[in-house]
């Protein structure tokens, strides 16, 4: 598009808000380099990897990505196989790196089709866990290559080390010793011309047996290499030299390894900025609270609640623009600063965004068509070099425009016909804008002509517009409204800042009578759309009211669902405690009981303690919630002992064992439980997990009749907390059987049930042992137990 009409639009404003959410110089290079597309295929792809990113960046984090050197220089010595520095070499390891943290960004979809758009970059990437690991354990920073990183620096550091020490070694004898103290002016060991030296006074050099390598500034000091050092520092020399050599051999190792990736290195480099400018893009978005605009093939534009980009969010008035359905030209008319400027920028801008890939700010449902060109004459491009007054560079602008645009073309004029005649500039105005609604191109105009009013109002698929204006106050609200045009509001204005009356009335007289009517008729229709606008606004204010309120009587009703469901758990929770408390006075009753095994008194003990356990259980299932009944549940007449059924308020299954009484109510057996249960909980028998269903014989037997009980429980299919404790109530029923062993068979699986139950046994008082079966017992998906006398 014409870079003209984009810099009128403040398109540049835009880009470089953009290059501000980059990271990296390519991205931001990107950005200001971003043009609008006039292909809507193309728009659809940019704008989809917008939102891809900005779902990615909801979803997830932002995406790891830092800023990049601009490494062209590095790669093209490896492309001609030099050597590369430690700064060179960490700076390629850095693309690397962050291209393997992309990938693990982006790994969690790589193979999903949830962002199609993004993956074809992700996916791209290429990383080198190799490289990466070689180069950390070489390179510590850009100046110091690791001692570890071979055997023969390591050495070569090691005897550098050492000739040092001998070094300073020497020396420091030297600038201590007694003899020579009276020559040393200062008692330090220094460096000159990379070899060891000591401070002399100057009237002593001769004193000392050596070579100077410098002289103070003063004169009064000179450095001099004693001649028993000498040897130790050419060695020194040399070992540094050594050191080098092998630091060169270390870092081309280090570049031949990225020789063959250059080509990798380059594309990796491409998309770390191709990906750091898209999600720019989201950033951007996200800070706008920016949507993606639908694409539509009608040619139409329909921005609801439209803000212009570059004015204060808080601040900035919406706008509802629709053009191209029952009209293709707009035109706006209304006080100067009332926004009509404003209002086309904000078109323009936000079509340039989106045809740019960029969300725009406005409500959801927006659309947009993708047009060949946008142009705009906004402005005054008056010129004192080229002698164009403003209306010469309007009609400059407009002949262009006239001659350039196709019926696909969305035009943007400002001010049109104004800095002439006005009357001249009316009738010009007017046959301009034919020219375009005969040609079909979607025009909106500003003027303040009451002709052009006119012609809206006349004119089919033409349509006015207006902005409003607080006379009371002398403000513009900013707020356009459509299918009116403005009103004058000279004289008003003039009234309201204290011009003479009579000043006004003579003006008023001077009017035409058609005008002082048009006007009239302007103003009766401006103020009941007005009225009919507040009213709307109201409406919709109250809808909003409307909608909140049912929102918040929604996830109240949510709030008192979850309260059950509490109230149930914290009840289920009551009733475990009672049982487990039930289950001690169990436990030292068995011991009673073993004392008094043969009198009649344990019997009744035991009887008193079922009782006591059951109408704990029966307290509580009376408690729960009485309100939720089953939604299905069994028909009265259907309900008999023996039944299998499963109770809603408890979540278990059972097995009825009486008649229904006169309370509705049945005795149901669950395990070894009898309770007290409504009929409206109970529902067909389901399949679950942990059923504790037994026959009522099989119950019967196992409560009254311990001595007759099974040496052997099944627990297969069960967790170790479901097993437990029935291995534990097993234990009990054994006991007062007298049994001297057991057989529990848990299976072999996992292991992880058997390891559950050994630990159990190990700390239960009354096993003495137990071991796995042996070969024909079950070996390991048996246990055998041991119970102590």
């Amino acid at each position: 598009m014409n870079n003209s009409y984009l810099k009128k639009l403040e398109y540049e404003k835009i880009l470089n808000i953009l290059s501000s959410f980059c990271t990296t110089y390519i991205g931001k290079k990107l950005s200001l380099e971003l043009t609008p597309s006039n292909k809507k295929e193309e728009v659809q792809i940019l704008l989809a990897q917008t939102n891809e990113a900005v779902s990615l960046i909801n979803r997830i984090s932002l995406p790891p990505i830092s800023e990049i050197e601009n490494i062209e220089v590095f790669i093209k010595l490896l492309e001609s196989a030099s050597c590369l520095s430690c700064k060179a070499i960490l700076s390629i390891k850095h693309i690397l790196e962050i291209s393997n943290n992309l990938i693990s960004y982006f790994s969690v979809f790589s193979k999903t089709d949830e962002y199609p758009n993004l993956s074809i970059y992700f996916n791209k990437l290429y990383t080198n866990h190799n490289i990466i690991n070689k180069i950390e354990t070489v390179i510590i920073d850009e100046n110091t290559i690791s001692d570890t990183a071979t055997s023969t620096l390591a050495s070569i550091r090691r005897k550098i080390l050492n000739t040092e020490q001998n070094i300073k070694n020497k020396l420091n004898t030297i600038i201590h010793s007694s003899s020579y103290s009276k020559y040393i002016q200062e008692n330090i060991v220094t460096i000159r011309n990379n070899r060891y030296v000591v401070p002399i006074k100057q009237e002593f050099k001769s004193e000392i047996k050596g070579f100077i390598h410098d002289i103070s500034s003063t004169g009064s000091t000179v450095f001099i290499e004693p001649i028993s050092i000498f040897e130790l520092n050419n060695e020194l020399n040399n070992l540094k030299i050594g050191e080098s050599t092998e630091i060169e051999k270390i870092l081309f190792s280090l570049s031949s390894m990225l020789f063959p990736y250059t080509e990798e290195l380059k594309n990796d480099i491409s998309l770390i900025g191709k990906l750091d400018f898209i999600f720019g893009k989201a950033k951007y978005s996200n800070s706008l609270n920016a949507v993606s605009p639908i694409i539509n093939n009608t040619k139409q534009i329909n921005l609801i609640k439209a803000k212009h980009p570059l004015i204060d969010k808080d601040k900035v008035v919406p706008i509802n623009i629709n053009i191209g359905n029952d009209y293709s030209m707009l035109i706006i008319t209304g006080p100067n600063t009332g926004g009509k400027t404003v209002t086309l920028k904000t078109v323009g801008l936000l079509e340039l965004m989106a045809c740019s890939g960029l969300n725009i700010p406005c409500k959801e449902n927006s659309s947009i068509f993708v047009f060949d060109e946008i142009f705009a004459d906004i402005g005054d491009d008056q010129s004192i070099a080229e002698s164009l007054s403003t209306f010469s560079s309007h009609i400059v602008n407009i002949s262009y425009i006239v001659n350039n645009s196709t019926e696909n073309s969305l035009i943007l004029v400002d001010e049109l016909g104004s800095g002439t005649d006005p009357v001249e500039g009316a009738s010009l105005a007017i046959s301009i804008l034919e020219f375009f609604k005969e040609k079909n191109c979607l025009t909106i105009a500003t003027t303040h002509f009451q002709e052009l009013k006119k012609y809206a109002i006349t004119t089919k698929n033409v349509q006015n517009a207006s902005v409003e204006f607080d006379v009371e106050n002398l403000k513009p609200t900013y707020k356009l409204i459509i299918g009116i045009p403005g009103k004058s509001n000279a004289f008003e204005v003039s009234r309201k800042l204290g011009l003479n009356e009579d000043i006004i009335q003579k003006a008023t007289s001077l009017l035409d009578k058609k005008d002082i009517d048009f006007e009239s008729l302007l103003k009766q229709i401006y103020n009941n759309k007005i009225q009919i606008e507040k009213e709307k606004e109201e409406i919709d204010k109250n809808l909003a009211q409307i909608e909140l309120l049912r929102k918040n009587l929604q996830k109240d009703n949510l709030n008192v669902k979850q309260k059950e469901i509490d109230l149930i758990n914290n009840a289920k929770t009551e009733a475990r405690n009672i049982l487990l408390d039930a289950k001690e006075k169990a436990s030292k009753l068995i011991n009673q009981i073993k004392e008094i095994e043969n009198s009649s008194n344990s019997i009744n003990i035991l009887n008193n303690l079922r009782n006591e356990i059951t109408e704990s259980i029966k307290s509580i299932s009376t408690d729960i919630n009485t309100e939720n009944f089953s939604s299905k549940p069994i028909q009265a007449e259907l309900i008999k002992p023996n039944l299998k059924v499963y109770i809603t308020n408890l979540k278990q299954n059972g097995i009825v064992i009486s008649n229904i009484n006169k309370n509705n109510e049945v005795q149901v057996q669950i395990g070894l439980i009898k309770t007290s249960i409504n009929i409206n909980y109970l529902e067909p028998a389901k399949k679950l997990q942990n059923d504790l269903t037994v026959s009522p014989l099989k119950s019967n037997n196992r409560i009254l009749k311990t001595k007759n009980i099974s040496s052997e429980i099944n627990v297969i299919g069960l967790n170790v907390e479901e097993a437990i404790p029935i291995v534990d109530k097993f234990i009990d029923d054994c006991i007062l059987a007298k049994l001297d062993t057991a057989r529990i068979v848990h299976g072999k699986g996992t292991g992880k049930l058997r390891s559950g139950i050994h630990s159990f046994l190990k700390k239960h008082p009354k096993i003495e042992s137990f071991r796995v079966g042996t070969y024909g017992e079950g070996e390991m998906g048996v246990t055998i137990i041991t119970i102590k006398s």
